[in-house]
């Protein structure tokens, strides 16, 4: 009898233990690259570096997502700098409303995945960073499945955790000018 109520705990304590496992291994798993992109030479003068942003190289693989990390009410991600004013190295217009922005809104583009076939356009997310918070409007996507062409600037794809911010986030959440340019941060949809 103890042995079949021994064997009876040992069994519930695998099934437990696979359960956990497979419950981080679906998590783990959510969001695969999707291909490969291999990097042009930008013509003369078409790849704008404002904000030390990184223009293709030839020949280079660059990794494409369609999709990002899951998201929680405190989503991991890299905030980076993106001008969206005209002439800037966010390239053309946004893509939400087919506009410019100063520099000086809170305004984002999300990777590809966050941005999620335009549901998030005009809405408001949560920043959280450097011991602060700013709340800054979804303007644009940061394209996680193309890039090195001109449409993007000559600029490779955005990798799929990215919160690209305009210089009024980076000042709001107080962070010296000389930092700008990446930083971990956590964000999170509005109410």
């Amino acid at each position: 009898m103890n042995l079949i109520k021994g064997f009876s705990t040992v069994f519930l304590f695998i099934c437990f233990v696979l359960i956990i496992t497979d419950c981080f291994a679906v998590e783990a798993d959510t969001c695969k690259p999707s291909g490969k992109l291999k990097g042009k030479k930008p013509p003369p003068g078409k790849c704008n570096q404002e904000n030390d942003s990184d223009c293709c190289i030839e020949g280079k693989f660059y990794t494409t997502y369609k999709c990002s990390p899951p998201v929680s009410s405190h989503t991991k991600a890299k905030l980076t700098i993106n001008s969206f004013e005209p002439g800037g190295d966010g390239g053309g217009r946004s893509e939400c409303d087919n506009h410019y922005h100063s520099d000086d809104d809170p305004v984002v583009a999300l990777s590809t995945g966050w941005f999620n076939h335009k549901k998030r356009c005009l809405k408001y997310i949560n920043i959280h960073g450097n011991g602060k918070s700013v709340k800054a409007k979804v303007v644009d996507e940061c394209d996680s499945t193309m890039g090195c062409d001109s449409v993007h600037d000559y600029q490779p794809p955005c990798p799929n955790n990215i919160v690209d911010a305009s210089k009024a986030v980076w000042k709001a959440l107080g962070v010296p000018k000389d930092d700008w340019g990446e930083m971990n941060i956590y964000w999170s949809d509005t109410d």
